[in-house]
């Protein structure tokens, strides 16, 4: 496996920052109706004090589930339990109590911090997990005042937080929601988050010292890496949205230059700037983006689903660079990086840290960052690794020679049908997402025929005066199918009246039946 050399650890970025940036404003978040801003070294002091309260209830390494909404108590408990020689089990604060406590007792969990938006879940839990001694609040914010000021630097709890962390051990056990619903945990190592973040950028647009606003939750290692850690070692402003309700609203209130997003929300932005465009017709793209983005977003990366190129051209129109990035929670997190360069349809360059190849179609990669294996799976681990040890992405794709990467399909999604033709059904979706009227699609086989499944856009069809929607998705059917070999032709269309049903990251869910 590639190895980097003079990794720093988490808790050697925690201590370099405030002294690399001046000590400047790190944090930005809004409490009570008020901004609220923490320096580097506040997040440092406070992130260190967590870590000592947890030493001294813990002094064995264990296991902490954290389930909550991004916010500033996740983010100095996080980083805690990390440089606490601990391991962090984030949890979506919207699963369902028995898919918690199956993760939970997976995990071997043995303290549970919880936002507000869990505690109705939370007695259901604990009856389901026998082993969990201990659950804490993330709300009571008064609380968290007092672990900051009691566990400080002059505290006789000091020396706790003096902990040497074996960079190549577990520190982050993240569950993968799959395209299936089958969840595994990633064991990460400290080392490989880091190392994610040493990739050398093709150009200075990825790591710019920018105002960013962290959009997605923190539970998701695209966040936690390239919103926490990113900016961590490279002195932006990050600013926490909170829900995500209040997007827009944030959005002229923190005026960031960068987001990470997915696809469907940058399909929500395009779609509330084209409306304020309608309503004021001499608005030119980039005075309606402005008016709605605060005026200083100008880079959007996307991650987590395909993303259309005609939404890229769009933003392209507004001043606002929107391009795809590709990874995985088993390589650590990203893959590739995107540039100025990288054709519209691509998923990025392969990072300068990484290899790829590709090999019976399938993109293979070799990265530091990759994971030490899924947590008490063994078989399941070393069927993700070739024999050369390259870890299988599970996507079919192709590879240029300027390392930019091209995905077609996921290898477990082929559509195998009776005369023997091998059917990559993200192709067919790709032409349905071309059209703004549907809004989400999945394709699949049932009874050796083509089916897909269309949740339209009702708004985008009330807007065009599209009367009939289930005739104007057929028509679009028949355009697909016009120049489609046989094999690859839709043969029944269902339009839907609800979304499809989704993991916790917003992935649709493939199953045989929608």
């Amino acid at each position: 496996m590639k190895e980097l050399q003079n990794v720093p650890t988490i808790r050697e970025l925690l201590d370099a920052a405030p002294v690399k940036f001046n000590d400047r404003t790190f944090i930005r978040f809004l409490r009570d109706g008020a901004m609220q801003e923490r320096s580097f070294g506040k997040v440092r002091a406070d992130s260190l004090a967590f870590c000592r309260r947890l030493r001294s209830l813990l002094p064995e390494r264990t296991h902490v589930a954290i389930i909550s909404k991004s916010s500033y108590e996740y983010i100095t408990c996080l980083t805690g339990i990390i440089i606490g020689g601990f391991v962090a089990v984030p949890i979506p604060p919207d699963a369902p109590a028995q898919e918690a406590a199956e993760i939970i007792n997976d995990a071997d969990v043995t303290v549970i911090l919880y936002g507000p938006e869990f505690a109705p879940k939370l007695e259901t839990v604990r009856a389901l997990c026998p082993a969990v001694r201990e659950a804490v609040n993330l709300g009571d914010h008064a609380d968290f005042e007092k672990i900051y000021e009691e566990y400080n630097d002059a505290s006789p709890y000091a020396a706790l937080s003096d902990v040497k962390v074996d960079p190549a051990e577990c520190s982050l056990l993240i569950y993968t929601s799959g395209t299936t619903g089958d969840k595994k945990g990633v064991m990460l190592s400290g080392k490989a988050l880091v190392s994610n973040m040493m990739f050398k950028p093709y150009n200075d647009i990825v790591n710019r010292a920018d105002v960013i606003l962290s959009v997605l939750p923190l539970y998701h290692i695209f966040c936690f890496v390239t919103d926490y850690l990113g900016p961590l070692k490279n002195g932006n402003v990050l600013c926490l949205n909170g829900d995500i309700r209040d997007l827009f609203k944030n959005l002229l209130i923190f005026k960031p230059n960068q987001m990470r997003v997915v696809p469907m929300l940058a399909q929500a932005l395009l779609g509330r700037i084209r409306a304020l465009q309608a309503r004021e017709p001499s608005l030119t793209p980039k005075e309606a983006a402005a008016r709605v983005t605060g005026g200083n977003l100008d880079m959007m990366l996307s991650g987590g689903a395909y993303l259309d190129p005609a939404l890229c051209r769009a933003f392209d129109a507004m001043g606002i660079f929107l391009r795809q990035g590709y990874g995985m929670s088993e390589s650590g997190c990203k893959i590739t990086v995107p540039d100025q360069d990288t054709a519209l349809d691509c998923v990025g360059r392969v990072m300068n840290i990484c290899e790829a190849r590709i090999r019976d179609g399938e993109i293979q990669v070799e990265t530091p960052c990759r994971m030490i294996g899924y947590y008490k799976r063994p078989e399941e681990t070393a069927a993700m690794f070739t024999e050369d040890g390259w870890l299988k992405t599970g996507d079919i794709g192709y590879l240029t020679e300027d390392r930019q990467l091209f995905v077609t399909g996921r290898v477990k999604n082929l559509i195998i049908l009776s005369n023997g033709e091998n059917v990559s059904p993200e192709g067919i979706e790709k032409k349905y997402q071309a059209s703004p009227l549907v809004s989400e699609v999945l394709v699949y086989a049932e009874d050796d025929m083509i089916v897909a499944a269309v949740y339209p856009d009702r708004e985008y069809a009330d807007r065009e005066g599209i009367a009939d929607v289930s005739a104007a998705l057929q028509a679009l059917t028949d355009r697909i199918n016009l120049n489609a070999p046989t094999s690859r032709t839709v043969a029944r269309l269902i339009v839907r009246d609800e979304p499809l049903e989704k993991t916790a990251t917003g992935k649709i869910l493939r199953k045989t039946n929608q």
